[in-house]
């Protein structure tokens, strides 16, 4: 098991929060366990449904335009 502090940043956008949004969305169609914070999002589940999640939601924001995404990865038990 693995966990993921996950922040999208979209960049030269007016539509930040939206691109955001549908990002953090589309992780509904995964099967990765996540909660959403005020600054980042939180997955943690097996390695390959952590890994699809973080595609997923690059993926979903890029379609947004240029978009960063940091991420924290851990495999620490007591995270």
């Amino acid at each position: 098991m693995i966990h993921a502090e996950v922040a999208v940043y979209p960049l030269k956008s007016a539509n930040a929060g939206q691109i955001v949004n549908q990002s953090i969305q589309s992780l509904n169609q995964t099967q990765v366990e996540y909660q959403v914070g005020p600054m980042s999002t939180h997955l943690h589940g097996p390695d390959n449904q952590v890994w699809q999640g973080l595609k997923t939601l690059f993926e979903t924001a890029q379609q947004g335009g240029e978009v960063s995404m940091v991420v924290t990865l851990t495999n620490a038990a007591d995270h």
